[in-house]
């Protein structure tokens, strides 16, 4: 019997997100159904294409390259688990 992969979810994003970063605003958005059937998805529909708007002191004054790279890192366990695409929009408070 296989195991089914814990694919990675939008509550568990903004849980990594919030432990690395503590972000003052954060929005996980799931987009994985709007890319069903395109390199990378599953086929479930969820866990694989995410969109994170978030706004952290810890991004305050980095460019995008930088702030881009502290989002991914926090997020390396979702991208071994099966995230496949991130979009990111870093807010200014």
């Amino acid at each position: 019997m296989t195991a089914t992969p814990s694919w990675p979810t939008a509550d568990g994003l903004a849980q990594a997100l919030r432990a690395a970063l503590s972000p003052t605003r954060l929005e996980v958005i799931d987009e994985s159904a709007a890319h069903a059937g395109h390199a990378g998805a599953n086929g479930l529909g969820h866990g694989t294409h995410f969109r994170v708007r978030i706004a952290a002191p810890a991004l305050a004054g980095l460019n995008r390259v930088a702030a881009h790279r502290l989002v991914y890192d926090a997020l390396q366990p979702a991208f071994a688990a099966g995230l496949h695409a991130l979009a990111i929009e870093v807010l200014r408070d």
